[in-house]
């Protein structure tokens, strides 16, 4: 079963359990999916539907911390749910040892050297852990693993 039908199957069992809050952003999810296969007049395949629900966690994070700097405790509470119920979608996260390891192994073979490698490592690492791993914590590893 494809995500896409697994997030449907979802959007089903929330709609018999009379669950709103988490049919609302299961539907604003397959919303979105919609969106891009339209667009782009793709089939939207695993890897892209984990990609977009990356994209909506992070926008979800920037609008908590917006609302909780604006002390709008309500608001943040209802992206906090959203989240939650997004990262039900996402594969099992590598913990930071594991993506400090990648990194590594991905600079060592580019033989990339130094801060002026960053894009070039950042591209093959985009493609190996797309979907696995948080991208903040491996922008920190991969500029780490560079100024060695």
């Amino acid at each position: 079963m494809s995500l896409k039908d697994r997030i449907t199957e979802d959007m089903k069992s929330a709609m018999r359990a009379k669950e709103a809050d988490r049919l609302s952003t299961i539907r604003m999810l397959l919303a979105a999916i919609k969106q891009k296969e339209v667009d782009e007049r793709i089939v939207a395949d695993d890897a892209q539907v984990v990609a977009l629900v990356d994209k909506l966690i992070k926008q979800r994070k920037d609008s908590v911390a917006a609302y909780q700097q604006a002390a709008r405790a309500d608001l943040a509470d209802k992206e906090s749910a959203e989240i939650l119920v997004l990262q039900a979608y996402l594969p099992e996260r590598l913990t930071a040892e594991e993506i400090a390891a990648e990194v590594g192994s991905i600079v060592a073979e580019l033989g990339a050297a130094g801060p002026g490698d960053m894009g070039k490592v950042m591209g093959a690492v985009k493609a190996r852990l797309a979907g696995k791993a948080d991208m903040g914590l491996v922008s920190a590893a991969v500029k780490a693993a560079l100024s060695k």
